[in-house]
Parts: C-alpha cells; sequence; structure tokens
C-alpha cells in the first residue's frame, strides 16, 4: 500500500511540476511566503495560487476521505459518503440560498450556513432511513435522491439570478483554484480538530462494527455513537463544500481505495482513508492543471471527480449483498383492488380535462389573478395552448415510461428519473449538442432519445448478468444518473459557449415548444399510450418471471428489448422539453397504484393521465410563481413529485 501512495504522490508531484512550470521557469520559483511587494506578478500567482492550491488539495481530499469512512463506518454501509448521503448537495443548496436570497446569512462566514444545510440533509435522510432500521440499501437511495432533489432547486435558484450565473456555476463545479492562503489555514484547522475527533470515536466504531444488538449488549450508547460520528462527517464535508463548492465522491472512493490495498478494520480504514483521498484528490487536480499547461479547457476539479463516482458506485453494489437484511427491501403491500377501474380513470381524464381549460383561460396577469380575455386572449392563448399540450404530452410520455419499467422488472422503484434513463438521456443531447453544427431540435430530440434507450439497455444488461435485487438495480440506475449529472457539471463549468444551451435545458421550460413539436410530442404520447393498452396482457406475464413468461409463450427477451427501447425514446424525447430530473415518471404510477387500479389497462391509462395532470400542475406553477418570468418546469416537477416520492419510498407497510 505504501508503494503505490508513493508513486501516486510523485505522480501529482510530476504533474503539478509541469503546471507549475508552464506558468514560471524553475530559476524564478519563490518560497510559499516571501514578501509579496518584492514579487513579479507570476510570481505572486506562483506562491499564493499555484502552492496554496497543491496544498488544499492534499487537506480536502483528507477531510471528504475520513468524512467518508466515518460515514461508512457508523452506517456499516460501503456506499456512504456526503455525496450519496445528500450532505454535499445540502450544503451547496443553503450556501446558493443564502448567496442569492439572504447575503445577510453569510456575515459570519460560509461554514455555518453549509453546516446547516448539510445538517438538514442529514437529518432528512436518516430520519427516513431509521424507519427501515438504517439499512444500506435503503439509506444510499434516499440520501441520493436527497441529494438530487437539493441540486434541482440549486439549478433552479441559480438560472434565476442571471447576474451571478458564472461564477455560481464554477463555484458549484467544485474549483479548487485559491489567491491566498486563508483557505489552506482555515481547513488545516478543521482536519486537525476532525482528525482529533474521529481519533476519540475509534474504539466506539469498532464496537459498533460488531453489530448494534452487540454493541447494546457490551454497554455502547449505540444512538450516541452514531450521532457524533455523523456531526463530525457532516461538519467536515460541510466545511469543504463552503470553502470550495462541490467535490464529489472522493469520500466514496478513498475508503473503498484503502480497502482495495489492505486495510481491513475500522481502525485501519479510518487512518488509511484520508491519505487516500489527499493523493486521489491531489492527482485529479495536478492532472487538470497540467491539462491547461499542454492547452487544455480550465475545468474545476469537484466536477471531475463526479466522474469517478458511478463506476465506483457500480463496483461496490455486489459488496452489499452479505449486509443487506433480506426484509428491509420487500415491497409494499397493494392497496385493494378497485371495484370499478375504468370509472376512476374517467375522473382522472375529466380532472384533466378541467385543470387544462383552468390553466389555459386563467392564471396571472398584469392586473392579478383572473381570467384571460379581449386581444390579450387573441395574442396569447395560442402560445399557452402549445406549452399547455407540450407539458401535459412530456409528462404522459415520462409516466408510462415509469409505469412500463415498473411491470417489467416488477419493481415499484423504477422510474426514467431513478434508473438513470434521464441522464442517458442528457448525455444524448449534450453529444448531440456538441457533435453537430446548430443541430435541430429533432436531432437533439433524437440525440436524447438515443441516450436514454442506451443507457437503459446497458443498465438492464448488467442487472441481468450481476442477478440484482431491485433495490440494487435502483442504485445502478442512480449511479449511472450521478454520473451523467457530473459530465454535464463538467461541460457546462468549462466556458464553451455551446454549454450555455445545455444549462438552459437543465431547467426546462413548456415555453420553448413550437407548434409542431408539441403537436408530435402529443401524437407521440397517445401512440404510445394506445401501444401499451394494445400489449397490456404482457404486463400481467411478465412480472412472473422470464421462465413463467417463456412458458406461456412469450419471446422474453425480445419483448423486453423493444419495451426498453420504446421507454428510452419516450423519456428522451420527453426530457428535451422538461430536463432530466422531474420525478413525474415515478410520482403518477405510485398515485395510480394507491388508487386501487392493479390490472395492467386501467394502471397505464391512469399512469398517462396523472402524468399530463401533474405536469400540467408544474407548468402552470412555473408561469404563474414569478410572473412576468417563466421559472424551471423541472424544478416545480420535482417540488410536486419529490414529497410523494420519499413517503413511498420509506412507508412501512410491510406484508
Amino acid at each position: 500500500m505504501s508503494r503505490l501512495f508513493l508513486v501516486a504522490t510523485l505522480c501529482s508531484a510530476a504533474l503539478w511540476s509541469i503546471a507549475a512550470l508552464n506558468a514560471l521557469p524553475f530559476s524564478q520559483w519563490v518560497l510559499p511566503f516571501a514578501d509579496s511587494d518584492a514579487l513579479l506578478p507570476e510570481q505572486i500567482f506562483f506562491a499564493f495560487g499555484l502552492i496554496p492550491r497543491a496544498v488544499i488539495a492534499l487537506i480536502i481530499g483528507a477531510l471528504l476521505g475520513l468524512s467518508g469512512a466515518l460515514m461508512q463506518a457508523v452506517l456499516r454501509n460501503p456506499l456512504a459518503d456526503p455525496t450519496t448521503l445528500g450532505v454535499a448537495s445540502g450544503a451547496q443548496l443553503s450556501l446558493v440560498f443564502a448567496t442569492l436570497l439572504w447575503p445577510e446569512a453569510l456575515a459570519f462566514g460560509r461554514g455555518p450556513v453549509a453546516l446547516f444545510g448539510g445538517g438538514l440533509s442529514a437529518l432528512i435522510v436518516m430520519a427516513l432511513a431509521a424507519r427501515r432500521g438504517f439499512a444500506p440499501v435503503t439509506v444510499t437511495i434516499a440520501g441520493m435522491l436527497v441529494g438530487m432533489l437539493a441540486s434541482a432547486i440549486s439549478t433552479a435558484l441559480t438560472l434565476g439570478q442571471g447576474h451571478y450565473l458564472l461564477s455560481l456555476v464554477i463555484w458549484n463545479g467544485g474549483a479548487l483554484s485559491q489567491d491566498s492562503w486563508h483557505g489552506v489555514f482555515r481547513l488545516i484547522r478543521v482536519l486537525i480538530l476532525g482528525g482529533a475527533g474521529a481519533a476519540l470515536l475509534v474504539r466506539p466504531l469498532v464496537v459498533l462494527s460488531l453489530g448494534g444488538a452487540t454493541a447494546k449488549a457490551l454497554g455502547a450508547r449505540v444512538g450516541l455513537i452514531r450521532v457524533a460520528a455523523l456531526t463530525l462527517a457532516v461538519v467536515l464535508s460541510g466545511m469543504v463544500t463552503a470553502e470550495v463548492g462541490l467535490v464529489g465522491f472522493v469520500g466514496l472512493a478513498a475508503p473503498a481505495l484503502a480497502r482495495r490495498l489492505g486495510a481491513r478494520s475500522v481502525t485501519q480504514v479510518l487512518l488509511a482513508s484520508p491519505f487516500a483521498g489527499a493523493v486521489l484528490l491531489s492527482v485529479v487536480d495536478s492532472g487538470l492543471m497540467a491539462l491547461v499547461a499542454f492547452g487544455g479547457p480550465t475545468l474545476p476539479t469537484g466536477a471531475l471527480t463526479g466522474l469517478i463516482g458511478g463506476p465506483v458506485l457500480i463496483a461496490l453494489l455486489p459488496k452489499l449483498r452479505n449486509t443487506v437484511p433480506p426484509e428491509t427491501e420487500r415491497n409494499d403491500t397493494l392497496p385493494p383492488r378497485a371495484k370499478h377501474p375504468w370509472q376512476r380513470v374517467a375522473l382522472m381524464i375529466c380532472a384533466t380535462l378541467v385543470l387544462t381549460g383552468l390553466s389555459l383561460f386563467g392564471g396571472r396577469g398584469p392586473d392579478g389573478w383572473g381570467m384571460i380575455s379581449g386581444e390579450i386572449a387573441a395574442t396569447f392563448l395560442p402560445l399557452r395552448a402549445t406549452a399547455i399540450l407540450a407539458a401535459a404530452s412530456a409528462g404522459a410520455l415520462l409516466a408510462l415510461s415509469g409505469a412500463v419499467l415498473q411491470r417489467v422488472t416488477a419493481n415499484p422503484m423504477a422510474a426514467p428519473e431513478v434508473l438513470g434513463v434521464t441522464g442517458g438521456a442528457a448525455l444524448g443531447y449534450a453529444a448531440t449538442l456538441f457533435l453537430f453544427p446548430a443541430p435541430s431540435s429533432f436531432a437533439l430530440a433524437l440525440g436524447s432519445s438515443a441516450g436514454a434507450a442506451v443507457t437503459l439497455i446497458i443498465l438492464s444488461a448488467y442487472a441481468t448478468r450481476a442477478d440484482m435485487a431491485p433495490a440494487r438495480l435502483l442504485l445502478a440506475g442512480l449511479a449511472v444518473g450521478a454520473f451523467a449529472s457530473a459530465l454535464l457539471a463538467a461541460i457546462m463549468a468549462s466556458g464553451d459557449p455551446r454549454a450555455w444551451s445545455l444549462l438552459g435545458w437543465l431547467a426546462g421550460s413548456a415555453a420553448r415548444a413550437t407548434v409542431s413539436g408539441a403537436l408530435a410530442l402529443s401524437v407521440m404520447a397517445v401512440i404510445g399510450l394506445g401501444g401499451a393498452l394494445l400489449v397490456s396482457r404482457w404486463f400481467d406475464i411478465l412480472p412472473l418471471g422470464a421462465d413463467v413468461a417463456r412458458g406461456v409463450g412469450l419471446p422474453v427477451g425480445r419483448v423486453r428489448l423493444g419495451l426498453v427501447l420504446a421507454t428510452g425514446l419516450a423519456t428522451g424525447a420527453a426530457s428535451v422539453l422538461v430536463g432530466p430530473v422531474s420525478f413525474i415518471g415515478l410520482m403518477a404510477p405510485h398515485i395510480a397504484r394507491s388508487l386501487g387500479l392493479l390490472r395492467p389497462a386501467p394502471f397505464l391509462a391512469a399512469s398517462w393521465c396523472l402524468g399530463a395532470l401533474l405536469m400540467c400542475l408544474a407548468a402552470f406553477g412555473a408561469r404563474t410563481a414569478s410572473y412576468p418570468y417563466d421559472l424551471p418546469l423541472g424544478l416545480f416537477a420535482t417540488l410536486i413529485g419529490a414529497p410523494w416520492l420519499f413517503i413511498t419510498l420509506l412507508g412501512r407497510r410491510h406484508a
């Protein structure tokens, strides 16, 4: 292990030297704390920019490595870290909110604000996960979904404040650039205090590693140990976020690397993880500086470390097999089946039509709330009708995709947003945007659909080969989504002009829809529903398993491939309008199921209708909340879907 650390350290030093030599000849190098009045501008940058950046990369890596090791030890979960548990995103949201809407909160520094946001996220995740006994899969799913919600709100707030846009995008990416030693000194104090706190917790954590029941039998105060360790981990990661922004997944990779190199006991992992994190982040940051020296783009370090998160998460999933109690992954009991399901579907259709009419003719105008009429109606009704039709069609497609995925996988938590399909659509959209000059709307829709379909095919193949349980399949999908988010953050922080188009798309807006685009999306939604109803018998058979399906003559492989491709195409087309995060695809099928619509045909029809209804609500809120400006459509859809998501995910209605 020490040999590998030495090689990695030498590699980091060599890469940093390349960047330093590009900035300043070796003969002009100066000591770190030289008198700035006697230095050239290039020497000032070297002494107060490059050297502090190298040091702070080591410190931040050590802090995140220690934070991740503490979280994994106390939760007995190899997937726990500040990113996967939503702590870093919560701290980021708190800082963005304070910067934009409540700057007075920053009077005492960014640290307390970041700790509040990170601590609140941790409390939400732990409170929800406690209802399932802190099962590793449940904790990780809850944490990543809290992080997705916080990131979506942060993006919306950032987009709503154009004068802060560039600085916030770069800061959100986790830039380690320094202009003094103040940040280094602040984080050194945090590291010293954090190391001392971790040393005091070593013995209690060793006892806790024997299991909660055994630890209680030995006299350990399990609750107090958990609170102390998690509080320390949140403080460490929150201070990092306050200083440099979001640096993702180092806390996940560092303990995994330490174990890979031979660390086995809790003590060994706690000791080795800070070193592993320091070396890992130093290599990444030095490599990025060397890339700039060779003429490459300037990228924030945090966005690049996020790229390791998806692969590491997927690689670690098999390790959960022996740590997750099977009873924590059981599906909830089903509600009573409705006696007249199509009557309920008809009521939903009526409610959707009424809401659509109110949204079309009513709203907020210059004179307040009221109904649109007169010349204003003649001008704005066609535009509003186009936006409503596009939003409803996108919601219907996402909901239908979620319903199909849930029936095919026999997993009530499956949805395009959760399985990483919308993340794949985002990558397809970005690839089309960067590979083709001035791509058309059709090309962008095709690219995002292809990205969603390819992602779903790869994920399905991996899950089948690895024989994954449903909850682990969700984690694999969330890992894909995390990877996509990190790559998009890197693209947006690169400064490329095309990145601004990508940033605007991430928010989603029905106001951008054209008449032809809205009509095409609505036709696709109607055809999708008709096709799903025609093959609704398949959705009775597929949840019974591949053997049963083959026994009744169903070509399982071709059917699943066809459904996966159709779902990917529908998700990609809808994502072009609403962006990559909405939760409509998860929420609408759950509402339909809770209403007793369990048979495939009414379930699919109700999910389709509810998706249109929910997206119409989101479009209405996005249009009226900050009149006369439209807010991100995806944000309102997320705010509608996220609370229901957590209630459904962590409800305790076991059979």
